[in-house]
């Protein structure tokens, strides 16, 4: 019986000919029957693979090699099947979206936020001189967030940098920034320094990382992955579920995507608003000639993006 599993990873480092790197990246991955999404850009890599043990080993073992990424963190999750049913490679400008006119006005290569171990971000957090710092998007940190956590109203990443003069009022603060898997938080911390932040921090390998290593002592609700898990729990300490459905507001963790694929909307959403609607967020949703079949995951392939109108952005204090 195989076993499989689902690796998570990032690595800033500069790729020659990304184009061509991301093409033939491509060819290994499915010659060794991995599904999943990987973003190659100039700056690096962005990945979330599957499949059985032996394929994510073997796939661990030549990024490796590569002295280029020899550094990276994967962070490994058993699956009790593969979490993506095709593999992507795509070549983009950045491996994650900074938001900003010039990408290279900051390299996490070379300034980014102190990297903190999970048990040392445990320690630090809950102390007085100190701001804990969500960076992921309104639909992630709506599932799930540490305790007493900043988060932004943002419904991309690179909506990030038009945050900066509403969380100038914590530069006195030390920053603890968090993200699910550390890619945001190199970006963000480093975007923090840029713009005068004396103390910022990143949790090094993010709230998945955290989960394993120190339980996820302190994290509310789930944690939200891009893959068709949609989310994983990460707390075995002191869990609590926080979210509330998008239709009845009953408390539920389970996150979808709308089965109108013209809306595609991220929500929380119970079992059983979610077999009255269908899967869908509205009633005119659910009347939608293109409505997808809902199958009870939400979790839909090759899915377009809802056109996101922009809305003025407010920093909101969680407390638990």
């Amino acid at each position: 019986m195989n076993t499989y599993e689902t690796l998570l990873y990032y690595c800033y480092a500069r790729i020659e000919n990304a184009e061509q790197y991301a093409a033939d990246h491509l060819s290994f991955c499915k010659s060794i029957g991995l599904v999943g999404r990987i973003i190659v850009a100039d700056e690096g890599l962005n990945g979330t693979v599957s499949g059985t043990a032996e394929s994510c080993q073997q796939y661990r073992a030549a990024i490796l090699a590569d002295p280029r990424f020899a550094h990276t963190d994967f962070k490994i999750d058993e699956v009790p099947e593969p979490t993506f049913i095709k593999m992507h490679v795509r070549y983009k400008s950045e491996i994650v979206h900074s938001g900003l006119k010039d990408p290279t006005e900051i390299d996490p290569t070379k300034e980014t936020g102190k990297h903190l171990a999970p048990a040392e971000f445990l320690a630090m957090m809950d102390r007085d001189d100190v701001v804990v710092l969500d960076v992921r998007s309104n639909y992630e940190h709506q599932v799930g967030r540490f305790k007493n956590a900043i988060t932004l109203d943002i419904e991309n990443f690179r909506d990030f940098p038009t945050m900066i003069n509403e969380l100038a009022q914590y530069k006195d603060k030390k920053i603890l920034t968090y993200c699910t898997g550390g890619i945001k938080c190199e970006k963000a911390s480093a975007y923090l320094l840029k713009q005068g932040f004396p103390e910022v921090y990143q949790l090094h390998g993010g709230i998945v990382k955290y989960g394993k290593e120190v339980g996820g002592e302190n994290f509310d609700g789930k944690c939200y992955v891009f893959d068709n898990r949609l989310t994983v729990a990460v707390n075995k300490v002191n869990p609590e579920v926080i979210a509330t459905c998008y239709n009845c507001e009953s408390t539920t963790d389970k996150m979808i995507n709308c089965a109108n694929p013209e809306c595609n909307e991220h929500i929380t959403q119970c079992d059983a608003c979610g077999e009255k609607m269908q899967g869908c967020c509205s009633e005119k949703c659910t009347d939608h000639p293109r409505k997808r079949v809902y199958d009870g995951t939400g979790y839909y392939v090759k899915v377009p993006q809802p056109i996101v109108i922009k809305k003025p952005s407010k920093i909101r204090k969680q407390v638990s």
